[in-house]
């Protein structure tokens, strides 16, 4: 069963994220994350890039959380 307590946070570290979550690290290339970065939450990192952290946290649920749940669904159809 999935939990809330499981989302990446704005909060979060981003090597934390990146270790938990691997298939989160091509959404945190894509977005300009430089990995001496990688030891600040991203918040911080989102705000300095000009980014909305809200935009960048929820893609990186997405592909931390996405498409796995759509898989399992498919499977038990």
């Amino acid at each position: 069963m999935f939990r809330f307590d499981q989302l990446i946070r704005r909060d979060m570290i981003i090597r934390d994220v990146k270790q938990h979550h691997p298939e989160t690290i091509e959404i945190f290339e894509n977005l300009h994350f430089r990995t001496p970065c990688d030891d600040c939450d991203i918040e911080t990192v989102a705000r300095k890039n000009g980014l909305n952290v809200r935009d960048v946290v929820d893609a990186l649920n997405q592909a931390a959380f996405g498409p796995s749940q759509d898989t399992e669904k498919h499977a038990s159809n």
